[in-house]
Protein backbone atom coordinates (compact mmCIF):
# COMPACT_ATOMS: atom_id res chain seq x y z
CA UNK A 1 0.00 0.00 0.00
CA UNK A 2 1.23 3.37 -1.20
CA UNK A 3 1.53 5.75 2.13
CA UNK A 4 3.08 8.72 -0.20
CA UNK A 5 2.42 9.11 -3.94
CA UNK A 6 4.13 11.93 -5.69
CA UNK A 7 2.35 12.73 -8.82
CA UNK A 8 4.20 14.88 -11.67
CA UNK A 9 5.86 17.03 -8.88
CA UNK A 10 7.88 20.02 -10.14
CA UNK A 11 10.05 22.93 -8.36
CA UNK A 12 10.60 25.76 -10.51
CA UNK A 13 12.58 28.65 -8.94
CA UNK A 14 12.96 32.57 -10.59
CA UNK A 15 10.07 34.70 -12.22
CA UNK A 16 6.43 33.65 -12.76
CA UNK A 17 7.22 30.00 -11.73
CA UNK A 18 3.77 28.40 -11.79
CA UNK A 19 2.94 29.43 -15.47
CA UNK A 20 6.79 28.51 -16.56
CA UNK A 21 6.41 25.22 -15.00
CA UNK A 22 3.80 24.32 -17.89
CA UNK A 23 7.10 24.63 -20.53
CA UNK A 24 8.28 21.34 -19.04
CA UNK A 25 5.31 19.38 -19.64
CA UNK A 26 5.99 21.72 -23.70
CA UNK A 27 9.67 19.51 -23.37
CA UNK A 28 11.75 22.68 -22.67
CA UNK A 29 15.28 21.40 -21.13
CA UNK A 30 16.62 22.75 -17.92
CA UNK A 31 19.14 24.92 -20.02
CA UNK A 32 16.78 26.04 -22.00
CA UNK A 33 14.44 27.39 -19.39
CA UNK A 34 17.40 28.95 -17.50
CA UNK A 35 18.77 30.49 -20.71
CA UNK A 36 15.30 31.83 -22.03
CA UNK A 37 13.16 32.41 -18.89
CA UNK A 38 15.91 32.54 -16.28
CA UNK A 39 14.15 30.09 -14.33
CA UNK A 40 16.02 27.05 -12.15
CA UNK A 41 14.25 24.15 -12.18
CA UNK A 42 14.83 21.98 -9.19
CA UNK A 43 12.81 19.60 -9.99
CA UNK A 44 11.13 18.38 -12.70
CA UNK A 45 7.93 16.24 -13.08
CA UNK A 46 8.50 13.59 -10.53
CA UNK A 47 6.11 10.92 -10.44
CA UNK A 48 6.97 7.93 -7.57
CA UNK A 49 5.29 5.50 -5.11
CA UNK A 50 6.51 4.70 -1.53
CA UNK A 51 5.38 1.90 -0.24
CA UNK A 52 4.34 1.48 3.36
CA UNK A 53 7.13 -0.12 5.30
CA UNK A 54 10.11 0.27 2.93
CA UNK A 55 13.60 2.06 3.23
CA UNK A 56 13.11 4.08 -0.16
CA UNK A 57 16.72 5.67 -1.19
CA UNK A 58 16.56 8.78 -3.61
CA UNK A 59 20.30 9.29 -4.65
CA UNK A 60 21.96 11.64 -6.94
CA UNK A 61 24.80 13.77 -7.30
CA UNK A 62 24.70 17.54 -6.42
CA UNK A 63 22.72 19.42 -7.56
CA UNK A 64 20.37 15.90 -8.53
CA UNK A 65 17.60 17.52 -6.86
CA UNK A 66 17.04 15.14 -4.33
CA UNK A 67 17.22 17.06 -0.95
CA UNK A 68 14.73 19.63 -2.75
CA UNK A 69 12.28 16.84 -3.89
CA UNK A 70 12.21 15.27 0.03
CA UNK A 71 11.71 18.81 1.56
CA UNK A 72 8.38 18.99 -0.52
CA UNK A 73 7.09 15.72 1.31
CA UNK A 74 6.64 17.91 3.81
CA UNK A 75 6.63 20.94 2.40
CA UNK A 76 9.33 23.01 4.27
CA UNK A 77 9.72 23.28 0.31
CA UNK A 78 6.74 24.35 -1.97
CA UNK A 79 5.90 22.64 -4.86
CA UNK A 80 5.28 24.77 -8.03
CA UNK A 81 3.25 21.89 -9.43
CA UNK A 82 2.00 18.62 -8.73
CA UNK A 83 0.47 16.41 -6.52
CA UNK A 84 2.16 14.92 -3.12
CA UNK A 85 -0.53 12.33 -1.49
CA UNK A 86 -0.05 11.90 2.11
CA UNK A 87 -2.08 8.51 2.83
CA UNK A 88 -4.29 9.90 0.06
CA UNK A 89 -4.45 13.22 1.38
CA UNK A 90 -2.91 16.17 -0.95
CA UNK A 91 -0.54 17.87 1.27
CA UNK A 92 -0.43 21.01 -0.77
CA UNK A 93 -4.47 21.30 -0.06
CA UNK A 94 -3.89 21.32 3.22
CA UNK A 95 -4.16 24.38 6.08
CA UNK A 96 -1.89 25.17 8.42
CA UNK A 97 -3.03 23.61 11.37
CA UNK A 98 -3.48 20.28 8.86
CA UNK A 99 0.25 20.14 7.61
CA UNK A 100 1.36 20.94 11.23
CA UNK A 101 -0.40 18.13 12.44
CA UNK A 102 0.78 16.23 9.30
CA UNK A 103 4.64 17.72 10.29
CA UNK A 104 3.94 16.50 13.78
CA UNK A 105 2.35 13.07 14.02
CA UNK A 106 2.98 11.66 10.07
CA UNK A 107 6.52 12.66 9.01
CA UNK A 108 9.49 13.18 10.97
CA UNK A 109 13.05 14.65 9.60
CA UNK A 110 16.16 13.76 10.76
CA UNK A 111 19.00 16.08 9.03
CA UNK A 112 22.42 15.91 8.07
CA UNK A 113 23.45 18.84 10.41
CA UNK A 114 22.26 17.18 14.14
CA UNK A 115 21.00 20.21 15.14
CA UNK A 116 20.96 19.41 19.10
CA UNK A 117 20.52 22.22 21.55
CA UNK A 118 24.17 22.30 22.96
CA UNK A 119 22.50 23.51 26.53
CA UNK A 120 20.27 21.13 26.65
CA UNK A 121 20.98 17.20 28.28
CA UNK A 122 20.59 14.18 25.07
CA UNK A 123 17.13 13.41 27.04
CA UNK A 124 16.28 16.87 27.28
CA UNK A 125 16.74 17.56 23.05
CA UNK A 126 15.02 14.56 22.49
CA UNK A 127 12.26 15.51 24.68
CA UNK A 128 11.78 18.92 22.79
CA UNK A 129 9.67 18.23 19.87
CA UNK A 130 6.91 16.58 22.47
CA UNK A 131 7.59 19.61 24.71
CA UNK A 132 6.63 21.89 22.01
CA UNK A 133 3.32 20.11 21.33
CA UNK A 134 2.63 20.41 25.20
CA UNK A 135 2.77 17.11 25.82
CA UNK A 136 2.93 15.89 29.54
CA UNK A 137 6.32 16.01 31.24
CA UNK A 138 5.70 12.17 32.06
CA UNK A 139 4.46 11.02 28.81
CA UNK A 140 7.25 12.39 26.80
CA UNK A 141 9.98 11.46 29.25
CA UNK A 142 8.98 8.00 29.00
CA UNK A 143 8.67 8.84 24.86
CA UNK A 144 12.29 9.84 24.66
CA UNK A 145 13.96 7.11 27.15
CA UNK A 146 12.07 4.34 24.86
CA UNK A 147 13.69 6.25 21.66
CA UNK A 148 17.17 6.41 22.62
CA UNK A 149 17.27 3.04 24.21
CA UNK A 150 16.10 2.21 20.55
CA UNK A 151 18.90 3.99 19.39
CA UNK A 152 21.44 2.20 21.67
CA UNK A 153 21.46 5.30 23.80
CA UNK A 154 20.25 3.81 26.83
CA UNK A 155 22.77 5.57 29.92
CA UNK A 156 23.42 8.56 28.07
CA UNK A 157 20.37 10.55 28.34
CA UNK A 158 21.62 12.83 31.17
CA UNK A 159 25.42 13.76 28.94
CA UNK A 160 25.25 16.98 27.32
CA UNK A 161 26.07 16.92 23.57
CA UNK A 162 29.64 17.47 23.13
CA UNK A 163 30.27 14.42 25.55
CA UNK A 164 29.26 12.46 22.61
CA UNK A 165 31.19 11.37 19.63
CA UNK A 166 29.29 12.22 16.16
CA UNK A 167 28.14 9.15 15.38
CA UNK A 168 26.17 9.45 19.09
CA UNK A 169 24.81 12.90 17.94
CA UNK A 170 23.94 11.60 15.33
CA UNK A 171 21.49 8.88 16.67
CA UNK A 172 19.86 11.69 19.39
CA UNK A 173 18.69 13.68 16.16
CA UNK A 174 17.35 9.96 14.90
CA UNK A 175 15.81 9.02 18.50
CA UNK A 176 14.39 13.14 18.63
CA UNK A 177 12.28 11.99 14.77
CA UNK A 178 11.47 8.91 16.62
CA UNK A 179 9.83 10.05 19.73
CA UNK A 180 6.91 11.22 18.13
CA UNK A 181 6.41 7.89 16.43
CA UNK A 182 5.77 9.01 13.03
CA UNK A 183 4.60 6.91 10.25
CA UNK A 184 7.40 8.11 7.53
CA UNK A 185 11.14 9.31 8.23
CA UNK A 186 12.88 11.84 6.20
CA UNK A 187 16.57 11.48 6.54
CA UNK A 188 18.63 13.98 4.26
CA UNK A 189 22.12 12.53 3.82
CA UNK A 190 22.12 11.97 7.68
CA UNK A 191 25.64 10.20 7.21
CA UNK A 192 26.97 12.02 5.35
CA UNK A 193 29.47 14.21 8.11
CA UNK A 194 30.34 10.87 9.47
CA UNK A 195 33.51 9.18 9.11
CA UNK A 196 33.46 6.02 7.06
CA UNK A 197 33.66 3.35 10.04
CA UNK A 198 30.84 5.18 11.70
CA UNK A 199 28.91 5.62 9.06
CA UNK A 200 28.89 2.01 8.16
CA UNK A 201 28.10 1.09 12.37
CA UNK A 202 25.17 3.51 11.38
CA UNK A 203 23.95 1.99 7.99
CA UNK A 204 23.69 -1.55 10.16
CA UNK A 205 21.84 0.38 13.04
CA UNK A 206 19.09 1.34 10.82
CA UNK A 207 18.59 -1.52 9.34
CA UNK A 208 18.10 -3.53 12.76
CA UNK A 209 16.00 -0.47 14.28
CA UNK A 210 14.09 -0.87 10.55
CA UNK A 211 13.59 -4.77 11.49
CA UNK A 212 12.19 -3.44 14.82
CA UNK A 213 10.02 -0.21 13.58
CA UNK A 214 8.66 -1.51 10.37
CA UNK A 215 8.78 2.66 9.62
CA UNK A 216 8.86 4.03 6.09
CA UNK A 217 12.16 5.83 5.76
CA UNK A 218 12.95 7.74 2.77
CA UNK A 219 16.75 8.14 2.76
CA UNK A 220 18.54 10.79 1.06
CA UNK A 221 22.22 9.89 -0.05
CA UNK A 222 25.06 10.49 -3.36
CA UNK A 223 26.66 7.97 -1.90
CA UNK A 224 25.81 4.59 -4.18
CA UNK A 225 27.06 1.84 -1.82
CA UNK A 226 25.17 3.61 0.88
CA UNK A 227 21.89 3.34 -1.76
CA UNK A 228 22.50 -0.22 -2.38
CA UNK A 229 23.11 -1.33 1.21
CA UNK A 230 20.18 -0.09 3.08
CA UNK A 231 17.35 0.43 0.07
CA UNK A 232 14.51 -1.57 -0.61
CA UNK A 233 14.15 0.58 -3.90
CA UNK A 234 16.08 3.65 -5.47
CA UNK A 235 15.10 6.65 -7.21
CA UNK A 236 18.29 7.49 -9.45
CA UNK A 237 17.92 11.61 -10.19
CA UNK A 238 19.71 13.91 -12.77
CA UNK A 239 18.94 17.47 -13.51
CA UNK A 240 16.36 17.75 -10.91
CA UNK A 241 14.25 14.69 -12.86
CA UNK A 242 13.89 10.87 -12.05
CA UNK A 243 15.88 8.43 -14.78
CA UNK A 244 14.93 4.87 -12.94
CA UNK A 245 13.67 3.78 -10.19
CA UNK A 246 14.23 0.09 -9.10
CA UNK A 247 15.56 -2.65 -6.62
CA UNK A 248 19.36 -2.29 -5.94
CA UNK A 249 19.47 -5.32 -8.09
CA UNK A 250 17.57 -4.15 -10.76
CA UNK A 251 19.49 -0.73 -11.34
CA UNK A 252 22.30 -2.65 -11.15
CA UNK A 253 21.54 -5.80 -14.01
CA UNK A 254 19.04 -3.60 -15.88
CA UNK A 255 19.63 0.47 -15.87
CA UNK A 256 17.17 1.96 -18.10
CA UNK A 257 19.72 4.17 -19.59
CA UNK A 258 23.71 5.49 -20.28
CA UNK A 259 23.59 7.77 -17.60
CA UNK A 260 22.65 5.12 -14.87
CA UNK A 261 25.17 2.25 -16.57
CA UNK A 262 28.04 4.70 -15.68
CA UNK A 263 26.75 5.50 -12.75
CA UNK A 264 26.85 1.97 -11.61
CA UNK A 265 29.76 0.70 -13.87
CA UNK A 266 31.79 0.57 -10.82
CA UNK A 267 30.31 -1.65 -8.38
CA UNK A 268 31.33 -4.28 -6.77
CA UNK A 269 28.40 -6.68 -8.22
CA UNK A 270 29.45 -9.42 -5.83
CA UNK A 271 28.49 -7.04 -2.62
CA UNK A 272 24.88 -6.67 -4.22
CA UNK A 273 23.55 -10.04 -6.05
CA UNK A 274 22.85 -12.71 -3.80
CA UNK A 275 22.28 -16.63 -4.23
CA UNK A 276 18.98 -15.94 -5.59
CA UNK A 277 20.23 -14.32 -8.42
CA UNK A 278 22.21 -16.76 -9.91
CA UNK A 279 21.37 -19.73 -8.55
CA UNK A 280 20.26 -22.67 -11.28
CA UNK A 281 17.33 -25.06 -11.24
CA UNK A 282 18.21 -28.35 -9.17
CA UNK A 283 17.87 -31.57 -10.58
CA UNK A 284 15.81 -33.62 -8.02
CA UNK A 285 14.30 -37.21 -6.80
CA UNK A 286 12.66 -38.27 -4.25
CA UNK A 287 13.22 -40.71 -2.06
CA UNK A 288 10.16 -43.47 -3.04
CA UNK A 289 12.75 -43.90 -6.14
CA UNK A 290 15.39 -46.64 -7.00
CA UNK A 291 18.98 -45.78 -7.96
CA UNK A 292 18.07 -47.57 -11.57
CA UNK A 293 15.32 -44.74 -12.24
CA UNK A 294 18.19 -42.01 -10.36
CA UNK A 295 20.93 -43.06 -12.87
CA UNK A 296 18.56 -43.16 -16.08
CA UNK A 297 17.91 -39.11 -14.97
CA UNK A 298 21.05 -38.44 -14.31
CA UNK A 299 22.02 -39.33 -17.97
CA UNK A 300 18.54 -37.74 -19.54
CA UNK A 301 19.62 -34.19 -17.47
CA UNK A 302 23.36 -34.46 -18.31
CA UNK A 303 24.55 -34.31 -14.28
CA UNK A 304 25.92 -36.94 -12.32
CA UNK A 305 24.09 -35.86 -9.02
CA UNK A 306 20.74 -35.34 -8.03
CA UNK A 307 19.45 -33.81 -4.88
CA UNK A 308 16.66 -35.92 -2.83
CA UNK A 309 14.04 -34.22 -1.34
CA UNK A 310 10.35 -34.97 0.18
CA UNK A 311 7.00 -34.20 -1.05
CA UNK A 312 7.30 -30.92 0.47
CA UNK A 313 10.49 -29.98 -1.24
CA UNK A 314 12.27 -30.10 1.75
CA UNK A 315 16.03 -30.99 0.93
CA UNK A 316 17.06 -34.17 2.63
CA UNK A 317 20.35 -34.69 0.70
CA UNK A 318 22.03 -35.70 -2.36
CA UNK A 319 23.35 -39.11 -4.27
CA UNK A 320 26.26 -39.34 -6.93
CA UNK A 321 26.25 -41.60 -10.38
CA UNK A 322 28.86 -43.43 -8.45
CA UNK A 323 27.01 -44.52 -5.45
CA UNK A 324 24.03 -44.94 -7.34
CA UNK A 325 25.71 -47.66 -9.98
CA UNK A 326 27.13 -49.39 -6.23
CA UNK A 327 23.94 -49.44 -4.98
CA UNK A 328 22.42 -51.16 -7.98
CA UNK A 329 24.85 -53.65 -7.86
CA UNK A 330 24.19 -54.41 -4.04
CA UNK A 331 20.30 -54.05 -4.15
CA UNK A 332 20.79 -51.02 -2.36
CA UNK A 333 17.98 -48.21 -1.71
CA UNK A 334 18.25 -44.97 -2.36
CA UNK A 335 18.09 -44.01 1.81
CA UNK A 336 20.98 -46.30 1.60
CA UNK A 337 23.79 -44.09 -0.24
CA UNK A 338 22.19 -40.67 0.61
CA UNK A 339 24.61 -37.98 1.54
CA UNK A 340 22.75 -35.77 4.19
CA UNK A 341 25.72 -33.40 4.49
CA UNK A 342 24.98 -31.10 2.07
CA UNK A 343 26.64 -27.53 1.75
CA UNK A 344 23.73 -25.16 1.66
CA UNK A 345 22.85 -21.25 1.67
CA UNK A 346 20.19 -19.05 2.17
CA UNK A 347 18.91 -16.99 -1.30
CA UNK A 348 19.64 -13.72 0.54
CA UNK A 349 23.62 -14.50 0.83
CA UNK A 350 25.96 -11.97 -0.86
CA UNK A 351 28.03 -13.33 -3.99
CA UNK A 352 31.13 -11.89 -1.81
CA UNK A 353 30.19 -14.47 0.99
CA UNK A 354 29.76 -17.26 -1.61
CA UNK A 355 33.07 -17.69 -3.21
CA UNK A 356 35.24 -20.11 -1.41
CA UNK A 357 32.23 -22.41 -0.19
CA UNK A 358 31.52 -23.07 -3.93
CA UNK A 359 34.97 -23.00 -5.32
CA UNK A 360 36.21 -25.73 -2.81
CA UNK A 361 32.93 -27.32 -2.04
CA UNK A 362 33.24 -31.41 -3.53
CA UNK A 363 29.29 -31.19 -3.55
CA UNK A 364 26.90 -28.92 -5.47
CA UNK A 365 26.02 -25.97 -3.07
CA UNK A 366 22.38 -25.87 -2.41
CA UNK A 367 20.25 -23.09 -1.67
CA UNK A 368 17.32 -23.23 0.67
CA UNK A 369 14.84 -20.91 2.01
CA UNK A 370 14.01 -20.94 5.45
CA UNK A 371 11.69 -24.05 5.61
CA UNK A 372 14.57 -25.93 4.55
CA UNK A 373 12.75 -26.13 1.14
CA UNK A 374 15.11 -26.81 -1.95
CA UNK A 375 14.94 -23.30 -4.31
CA UNK A 376 18.69 -23.54 -6.54
CA UNK A 377 21.94 -25.00 -6.71
CA UNK A 378 25.23 -22.99 -7.29
CA UNK A 379 27.65 -23.45 -9.79
CA UNK A 380 30.94 -21.73 -10.19
CA UNK A 381 30.03 -20.89 -13.52
CA UNK A 382 26.80 -18.83 -12.79
CA UNK A 383 28.97 -17.16 -10.31
CA UNK A 384 32.00 -16.00 -12.41
CA UNK A 385 28.90 -14.82 -14.64
CA UNK A 386 27.19 -12.88 -12.87
CA UNK A 387 30.43 -10.61 -11.99
CA UNK A 388 30.58 -10.01 -15.49
CA UNK A 389 27.37 -9.05 -15.53
CA UNK A 390 25.77 -11.98 -16.86
CA UNK A 391 22.74 -12.71 -14.86
CA UNK A 392 20.38 -15.44 -15.84
CA UNK A 393 18.14 -18.12 -13.85
CA UNK A 394 18.02 -20.94 -16.52
CA UNK A 395 18.49 -24.36 -16.51
CA UNK A 396 22.18 -26.26 -16.33
CA UNK A 397 23.20 -29.27 -17.99
CA UNK A 398 25.99 -29.65 -15.56
CA UNK A 399 26.90 -28.51 -11.94
CA UNK A 400 29.14 -31.38 -10.19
Amino acid sequence: MSILEIKNVSKLFGPNAEQNAKLLDQGWTKEKMAKEKQITVGVNRVNMEIEEGEIFVIMGLSGSGKSTLVRMFNRLIEPTSGEILVNGKDLRKMNKEQLRNVRRKTISMVFQKFALFPHRSVLENVEYGLEIQKVAKSERRTKAETSLELVGLKGWENKMPDELSGGMQQRVGLARALANDPEVLLMDEAFSALDPLIRRDMQDELLELQDKMKKTIIFITHDLDEALRIGDRIALMKDGAVVQIGTPEEIMIQPANSYVARFVEDVDLSKVLTASHVMRRPETITLDRGPRVALELMRERGVSNLFVIDRSKKLLGIITAEDAVTAMKTQQKLEDILIRDVPQVEPERMLNELFELVSTAKLPVAVVDERDRLTGVLIRGALLGALAGEVDNGEVNEYA
